[in-house]
């Protein structure tokens, strides 16, 4: 195949490309966001509790009465020393944050407001903590800034309470982007 026959093929091959991506649906990408991002969080909470574990991944399954771990209140008072706030403050606030805020991810529950809410932790962590691990809290604060701006997708409560109580308008969904 000759170079000049390539290149005059390179824009209908774009095309096909990027039409085929253009059918991935918005939903699946709000679903795989909201699970993963929750994910994260949730494991990231559960090192700070004790008395209870809930890995479904993994296959965890401790029930009982979660409880504030003493390394949860060392870890921010050695090493994260955030200003203006007690140790054990900061520690109970992000444990229940990092329970309460993937929980509803997970259910398409309060989509925006619980994103808002990871992306004001994560903002936290990037600024005051991590500052050199920018390229991690990158990737999270895009898949929260999605979150916020589109909401859960049609696979969420978030989706099924709008119907519910709006039926005769239109329910947004997520917009095709070029």
């Amino acid at each position: 195949m000759k170079m000049t026959s390539v290149l005059q093929e390179l824009p209908d091959l774009v095309g096909r490309v990027h039409a085929l991506a253009a059918r991935i649906p918005d939903s699946l990408i709000a679903a795989i966001g909201r699970f993963s991002i929750a994910a994260l969080f949730w494991k990231s909470g559960q090192t700070k509790v004790e008395g209870f574990a809930i890995d479904l991944v993994d296959g965890v399954f401790q029930p009982g009465v979660p409880r504030l771990s003493g390394s949860a209140v060392d870890l921010f008072r050695d090493e994260y020393r955030l200003p203006l706030i007690d140790p054990h403050l900061a520690a109970l606030a992000a444990a229940v944050a990092e329970h309460l805020f993937p929980l509803l991810l997970l259910l398409g529950l309060a989509t925006r407001l619980s994103a808002a809410a990871l992306l004001g932790m994560t903002l936290v962590i990037q600024l005051l903590v991590y500052p050199g691990a920018y390229p991690t809290h990158g990737v999270w604060i895009t898949v929260l800034l999605v979150l916020i701006a589109r909401g859960g997708g049609v696979l969420s409560l978030d989706h099924l309470i709008a119907r519910r109580f709006a039926p005769h308008e239109r329910v947004p969904t997520w917009s095709k982007v070029g």
